[in-house]
């Protein structure tokens, strides 16, 4: 699995389509309320991009931040056993990093924040490769 992360508008979605084949199957936060899951209709390369959205999709203040934590966590498996089921098979996970800043006052915008940064913590852990993009530049933080 290969984690690309950095401000957002940094140049993340650019860096990706110039590293990865035009035949990739791309699935987007903006265009997709819910996580996909895998099937057999997708490309060898899938790429996940708007983490921090779907994240916030999920977000209720009902539930402990844990329990959020886990549920995305569950929906990362599903594409990481994808992933490892095949040798050709590639995850690209595409977030934005939102942990600089002001602190939000909301609570759900708070919670949004406390486990978006929880879960690429996880992810990082994960990851063969991890690239952090800054303004179109990039650098790579783990290979």
């Amino acid at each position: 699995m290969h984690f690309v992360t950095g401000g957002a508008f940094n140049g993340k979605r650019k860096w990706v389509k110039q590293h990865y084949p035009a035949n990739t199957t791309w699935f987007s936060a903006m265009e997709y309320d819910r996580w996909p899951v895998p099937d057999e209709n997708v490309h060898s390369i899938v790429i996940l991009e708007g983490l921090e959205a779907w994240i916030s999709k999920e977000i209720n203040t009902e539930l402990s931040a844990d329990r959020l934590l886990e549920r995305n966590i569950k929906k990362v498996k599903k594409w990481l056993e994808w992933e490892q089921n095949e040798e050709n098979h590639r995850l690209v996970l595409v977030g934005t990093d939102i942990s600089k800043g002001i602190v939000p006052m909301e609570k759900d915008k708070r919670l949004q924040r406390d486990v978006t940064g929880w879960f690429y913590q996880k992810l990082v852990e994960q990851a063969e490769r991890v690239d952090l993009i800054w303004y179109g530049i990039s650098e790579t933080i783990k290979k």
